[in-house]
């Protein structure tokens, strides 16, 4: 992305008034579609409360859903190709679970703590062999063991929150589109190359990202509406499930301060601080447990090598790791992938500061130095999913030059697939 254009800079926040209007339907007040006159059929739908939920979907949100509905299928497709084709084992004669392939890496160390707690049986950093799962926020463990309740397969509940949540993520995720460029009537066109990301996967399987969207994007949306209390609850709740949630408290805050007209607009500021809460918690928990108030920051820097370097140190390690042969070809590719996912930060921070997108430039800032001042960079990949200006940046790019959606579709595709495949069939990180 070579340049950001002037339809994806959305008018400067102005004070409350008939002339947010348009804006501020995008959230909670989508479009309603045309009604008829309800038959019998409809009628019996109606008294179970199920039209008032269509009713709120717009049409252009339907349109979404379907997209969101075939990605996934996709998705499905693809773990049927994993197991068969790629199983444990050279000389296998039946395919694995189903559901084993979504059952890797981080989702197992989420269905221990939703199984098990952060300490069972006493055990903690001060044994030999710990697994650092204080390294993980509680949002997405509590979550699971509440869904799990009624889904007896763990993986399954996983899914479940995963797919929920992915569905509230792409819906708010086109609505903010529509207000940045008006040419993506629908948001269709970012909701596109939002699922076939190259790290797309991870919005489907266990993981923390499709939750941490489904409360960080609505509250972007309540937040440009001037909701300062429906925003900062929305952050809190994503501060639950990923430290990132305080980055985009920073960003709120960032456009709180800029929207200030008068006095009286300070009013909302005490909500700013409501973020911070959910992290002190957790702190207070774990030091209740180790002793140690940055349990959590010390457990990543144990298991994942997340110590303090400077951004120049951090570049040079991922570098070596990425192309001085110290590593095999599989850990190798995935730090290529990490170089070219902060590259591709950079420059987005650099294109935001350059049309005074200050709250969207903070919140990645934020994200790019606490993921690249560790050993080496980790997970920046997946990162990108949380950069929502970069998937609506994108968008408005191909609505100027049409050809840009064919090459980013020829090119992300055939990734987003190898990438899926390295996950379900247990690659991934090497």
């Amino acid at each position: 992305m070579s340049t950001l254009p002037p339809e994806v800079r959305p008018a400067p926040p102005r004070p409350r008034g008939p002339e947010l209007r348009p804006l501020a339907h995008e959230f909670l007040s989508a479009d309603k579609p045309v009604r008829h006159e309800p038959g019998p059929a409809s009628r019996a739908l109606r008294a179970a409360g199920f039209d008032r939920a269509v009713a709120w979907l717009s049409p252009a949100d339907r349109r979404v859903l379907w997209l969101y509905l075939l990605t996934r299928i996709s998705v499905w497709i693809t773990v049927h190709g994993a197991r068969w084709l790629f199983p444990r084992g050279s000389d296998v004669r039946e395919a694995g679970p189903i559901l084993a392939p979504f059952q890797q890496w981080d989702a197992n160390h989420y269905l221990h703590i939703a199984r098990d707690g952060y300490f069972p049986a006493d055990a903690g950093p001060w044994m030999d062999g710990w697994d650092n799962r204080e390294a993980f926020f509680p949002g997405f463990p509590l979550l699971l063991r509440a869904v799990h309740v009624v889904v007896p397969s763990w993986t399954a509940a996983g899914l479940l929150i995963s797919l929920v949540a992915g569905a509230v993520a792409v819906l708010a995720l086109s609505r903010i589109a529509r207000a940045y460029v008006p040419e993506d009537a629908d948001g269709r066109r970012t909701a596109l190359f939002f699922l076939l990301s190259p790290c797309a996967v991870f919005l489907a399987v266990g993981y923390t990202e499709a939750l941490f969207l489904a409360f960080a994007l609505p509250a972007w949306l309540a937040a440009q509406r001037h909701r300062w209390a429906l925003a900062c609850t929305l952050t809190a709740l994503a501060t639950t499930v990923r430290v990132s949630g305080l980055f985009l408290a920073a960003a709120i805050a960032v456009l709180f301060v800029l929207s200030v007209r008068t006095r009286r607009d300070w009013r909302g500021a005490a909500w700013l601080a409501l973020p911070a809460l959910p992290p002190l918690l957790y702190s207070w928990y774990l030091h209740a447990y180790t002793g140690d108030w940055m349990a959590w920051k010390h457990a990543q820097e144990r298991g994942w090598y997340r110590d303090f370097h400077t951004p120049w140190e951090a570049w040079t390690n991922t570098w070596n790791a990425a192309f001085g042969g110290v590593h095999t070809t599989g850990y190798a590719a995935m730090f290529q992938a990490e170089l070219a996912a902060m590259v591709m930060g950079l420059a987005l921070v650099a294109l935001l500061a350059r049309h005074r997108r200050w709250p969207e430039a903070v919140y990645v800032a934020l994200s790019l130095w606490a993921l690249g001042t560790s050993y080496w960079y980790v997970s920046i990949p997946r990162a990108t999913l949380l950069w929502w200006p970069l998937w609506i940046g994108l968008a408005a790019l191909s609505l100027r030059h049409p050809w840009f959606r064919t090459v980013y579709l020829c090119v992300t595709v055939p990734v987003s697939v190898l990438v899926g495949l390295a996950f379900l069939t247990g690659r991934w990180a090497g």
